[in-house]
């Protein structure tokens, strides 16, 4: 296959491009490389596809590592761009995992969410519409179960309550997509990511922060007074379920009702799926699982919960398990063991 990869300077999107690209599908990923964390991790990662530079904007080079693997810098809100990329390069299946990410950031610039989330989005559905896409598959977010209560999150709940732009933003991005499942019959697959984890992970995330701080000597802040509890996801158990989804196109549900509308799927070719651990861990727990491996005690600054978080959060992935046979179940121990080891490397810590 040849398939579009979008954010491949980010976390998920470069681990997606690599397995891909192993494979043997043909893979071009496209990325702004924008600044909102630490370029320096955008560029390694991109150093160790086999990507040596320059990015200049709208220019497509390709791996010295992977011959099918290409890169080409560019905005998901560059429309002509974007149109001129799906015109020449012919793609069968488009995997969206560019956004504008964060949950905090999104209280503070709002604008950088709609440019990124909502107008890149609508560009590429209508890239996808007019160039004869197979399958449509996209970053949604747990996040966009906001004010439920019911666990695990199911994706046959409601989910109209979002307490975070961003939240909303992706919770848009569903909506948005079975439009276009319904109108052109565009097959889409929404995915919703449980806190991602694991080797070159996102410097805004839990794991990286505490992490430089326990080794930097500084205190870690650790909100809503340490009771938190997360479905921490491993990175490769995420890339694995993504892989069996892009392969899987969906078909419209027989069994769809407008009576009793189930919100997982549609008489269109729609689907959403929970991708998480299925396993929720204490922050705390998880905190102390760091110190064992890091071998020092981190101080800890307890805080309040902060404005658009959820205490908590845990995936029902009994749809993932029926329809592609797979569930992830890499330990948190061994996840953060992982991560450890390529921070020290990496940062030389």
């Amino acid at each position: 296959m040849k398939i579009l990869i979008t954010g491949t300077a980010g976390f998920i999107g470069f681990k997606l491009a690599l397995a891909f690209a192993k494979r043997g599908d043909q893979v071009i990923g496209i990325d702004n490389i924008n600044d909102y964390y630490d370029v320096s991790v955008k560029y390694g990662r991109l150093e160790h596809s086999g990507f040596s530079g320059p990015y200049d904007f709208g220019k497509l080079i390709w791996s010295e590592k992977y011959p099918d693997l290409g890169f080409m810098r560019i905005n998901l809100e560059d429309r002509q761009g974007l149109e001129k990329l799906f015109q020449e390069q012919k793609f069968h299946r488009v995997c969206h995992l560019a956004a504008q990410a964060g949950v905090r950031y999104s209280l503070t610039n709002p604008h950088a969410y709609v440019d990124s989330n909502v107008v890149g989005f609508v560009n590429l559905l209508e890239c996808c519409r007019h160039n004869n896409i197979e399958h449509f598959v996209f970053a949604s977010s747990s996040s966009v179960y906001g004010l439920n209560e019911t666990q695990p999150f199911s994706t046959h709940d409601n989910v109209d309550h979002p307490i975070s732009l961003y939240a909303a933003t992706k919770k848009s991005n569903e909506l948005m997509a079975h439009t276009y499942a319904h109108l052109y019959r565009l097959p889409c697959t929404g995915l919703r990511f449980f806190t991602v984890y694991g080797p070159w992970g996102r410097p805004d995330m839990a794991l990286f922060l505490f992490t430089k701080a326990i080794l930097e000597d500084r205190p870690i802040d650790v909100f809503n007074f340490g009771k938190m509890q997360r479905d921490f996801t491993y990175i490769d158990d995420i890339v694995e379920g993504v892989i069996r989804v892009v392969d899987k196109i969906p078909q419209g549900n027989p069994d769809w009702t407008g009576d009793n509308p189930d919100p997982s799927s549609s008489r269109a070719p729609f689907r959403l799926y929970n991708i998480g651990n299925n396993n929720p861990v204490q922050l705390m727990d998880f905190i102390s699982a760091l110190e064992k491996i890091l071998g020092k005690q981190a101080r800890k600054n307890l805080l309040p919960l902060q404005p658009g978080d959820v205490p908590s959060t845990y995936a029902d992935v009994d749809d993932l398990v029926q329809d592609l046979g797979y569930k992830p179940e890499t330990s948190v121990e061994e996840g953060i063991t992982r991560f450890v080891e390529w921070y020290r490397d990496f940062f030389k810590a």
